[in-house]
């Protein structure tokens, strides 16, 4: 079993920054390590992941080179930087892991699905305004 909390988000003005924060207490490291968003009337979708044993790392299209997803391994804490923040990427983001038991090529290839992912944290509001 794996327990996420977030913490982080809030409120800021287009082209300002965030980070998000999630910490897991968990005797296993889950492998796939991600973060997903959600605004109102819209699925769910993945914003960045982390395979952690190797530190290779994904993005989606809408916020490369804008996001910048990283870990803590001592201290269990999966982390999203979000810089030039833009009205779109108002939403309820979300932290998400698994234990990763299907593998790298599962995960380089599945990682935006969050089907893929078992455990899920609170969620957290951010909001742009522009």
């Amino acid at each position: 079993q794996v327990q996420l909390v977030q913490s982080g988000g809030g409120s800021v003005e287009a082209g300002g920054s965030l980070t998000l924060s999630c910490g897991r207490s968990s005797v296993n490291r889950p492998k796939y390590l991600a973060w997903f968003r959600q605004a109102p009337g819209k699925e769910r979708e993945g914003v960045a992941t982390i395979y952690a044993t190797s530190n290779a790392t994904r993005y989606a299209d809408s916020v490369q080179g804008r996001f910048t997803i990283s870990q803590d391994i001592i201290k269990n804490v999966v982390f999203l930087q979000m810089n030039s923040l833009k009205p779109d990427d108002t939403a309820t983001y979300y932290c998400a892991a698994d234990s990763g038991w299907r593998g790298y090529a599962y995960w380089d290839t599945k990682w935006k699905l969050p089907e893929t992912f078992t455990y899920w944290g609170q969620g957290t509001q951010v909001t742009v305004s522009s």
